[in-house]
């Protein structure tokens, strides 16, 4: 089905299943196929009674792609996720679950006052969220110098990612301009229960477990591989539900 942004730009969003409502937030330059359909994830929680939302994030997967720097004011991805969330009509009555940046933007989501039933942060370490910023700036530089990078570098292997994926590179620049980081304040103030979920050989967001430990309410899940390996890994839908079946 289609859904709508913060400013009516056409966003493709894939539902499955019956039962729990849950809101899945895919990574950069990755989409709901590539994250949670691709591998059986979304399969897995089905199976497991839940109603799954998948939505693509503007300039990703089936969505719209705006070129107009406009379209990409600060926190975007948080707005388009709140205009989907209004649409939808979930309220607070559902699990907000997101990898990578989907997890960025599920922790800026409740900064600004989304309060879903629970969460689960996955790919996603303290660093990445309070100097979320200079992880942006990373990915801007990798664009900027797409080309250039040597084989087998940090840079090349994004480039290659990013190349694979993503029809207009240049719009991500915008897109990761709007990035906001979190203050530690505003994560000590997310007191619902919240899974930090990451790979053990994934420390691209910074350390998780410090992430698990700067909030108040939150258990740290590790299961097998890097950062773009334990996306694809039956054990991160198996860690999510053996976490919401405890609660």
């Amino acid at each position: 089905m289609d859904v709508t942004g913060f400013d009516g730009t056409r966003l493709n969003m894939t539902q499955m299943g019956e039962g729990t409502p849950m809101l899945l937030l895919h990574g950069l330059f990755s989409s709901a196929d590539i994250n949670w359909l691709r591998f059986g994830t979304a399969k897995r929680l089905v199976a497991a009674g839940y109603r799954l939302f998948m939505p693509d994030f503007r300039g990703h997967g089936r969505s719209e792609s705006p070129r107009a720097a406009e379209a990409y004011p600060a926190d975007v991805l948080a707005l388009d996720t709140e205009a989907i969330v209004a649409q939808l009509g979930l309220g607070d009555d559902f699990i907000l679950c997101g990898y990578s940046m989907g997890a960025r933007t599920a922790v800026r989501l409740m900064a600004r006052g989304m309060r879903p039933r629970r969460a689960i942060l996955a790919g996603m370490g303290l660093q990445g969220l309070v100097g979320g910023d200079a992880r942006a700036s990373w990915f801007i530089r990798m664009i900027e110098g797409r080309g250039s990078w040597p084989r087998g570098s940090g840079e090349f292997m994004a480039e290659a990612f990013m190349k694979s994926n993503i029809r207009d590179p240049d719009m991500m620049v915008h897109l990761l301009r709007s990035q906001q980081a979190t203050a530690a304040e505003e994560l000590a103030a997310l007191k619902l229960p919240i899974l930090v979920l990451c790979g053990a050989d994934d420390a691209d967001n910074g350390s998780a477990p410090d992430l698990a430990a700067a909030l108040p309410n939150a258990e740290y899940a590790e299961i097998p591989g890097n950062h773009m390996a334990s996306v694809t890994k039956a054990a991160l839908a198996d860690a999510m539900i053996d976490w919401l079946r405890k609660g």
